[in-house]
């Protein structure tokens, strides 16, 4: 069997995706395609998929092989891969993701793409939150530059520790300057650090809101590019959250 594939990326943060609207492909090893010596090399694969009711629906797995939770950045990608196949109407998408339905809009290789409500997160301690934002992220607030912090011994002694050895979470230490944010991402299931996260620069804006009441939108960098997120906050949380940047084919190929 011969499988038509395109590999994205979103701020560095990378994906296999597959059309599958005629069926998901049995028997593929995902962790193995993932594999940056053995395969395609990404940080997940994504099925594009019919879903009634919407103009596509989005099944996510992590470089392990695992299917995940909500991804924003593979999000982006994959409504900029719809809107490339002809789906939705003048760039604007309607999609099913495994934490619900997700609105994008597409204008060139710029993609906006609506995020769930957060209502609830928890404070550990002054400089630590944690907060789901379609997946759970422990947001830890530094005062040096994020490239000079140890982030992958961090990280392990948090996502390996007793509390989220089974189900993980994903790890970000995060600097402030003014209302910018300058920060690096350890990734459950990818179990390293990746260029970008949409889901962990979603919690980071809305975790610097939580503690400094920052005002909307937030700039956010990565190593792998500048995001943008803009919010609207109220006494039940975090409404009309939104993630902003590009998204990139980087090649195509078959399998």
């Amino acid at each position: 069997m011969s499988i038509p594939f395109i590999k994205y990326q979103g701020t560095g943060n990378n994906f296999i995706l597959i059309d599958a609207r005629n069926g998901i492909p049995s028997g593929m090893d995902v962790a193995r395609l993932c594999h940056r010596h053995y395969g395609v090399g990404a940080d997940g694969l994504m099925y594009l998929t019919r879903e009634k009711g919407y103009d596509f629906g989005m099944v996510y797995y992590n470089s392990d092989g695992k299917i995940s939770s909500m991804c924003g950045n593979g999000g982006r990608c994959i409504a900029h891969f719809a809107h490339s196949l002809g789906l939705g109407k003048n760039g604007e998408l309607h999609f099913l993701a495994v934490d619900g339905s997700h609105y994008a809009r597409v204008s060139g290789n710029m993609v906006n793409l609506q995020m769930k409500d957060v209502e609830t997160w928890e404070f550990r301690n002054e400089n630590t939150v944690i907060i789901n934002t379609g997946s759970p992220h422990y947001i830890h607030f530094i005062q040096e530059r994020p490239e000079a912090f140890d982030l992958i011994n961090f990280a392990h002694s948090i996502r390996h520790g007793a509390e989220f050895a089974v189900e993980g979470i994903n790890v970000n230490v995060v600097m402030v300057e003014d209302n910018a944010l300058h920060m690096r991402t350890y990734e459950r299931g990818v179990e390293d650090e990746t260029l970008s996260c949409g889901t962990g620069v979603t919690a980071a804006a809305l975790s610097h809101a939580i503690r400094n009441k920052a005002q909307s939108p937030v700039s956010v960098h990565t190593k792998g590019g500048d995001l943008a997120v803009s919010f609207c906050a109220g006494d039940k949380g975090f409404s009309d959250i939104h993630l902003m940047g590009s998204a990139n084919t980087v090649f195509s190929g078959i399998l």
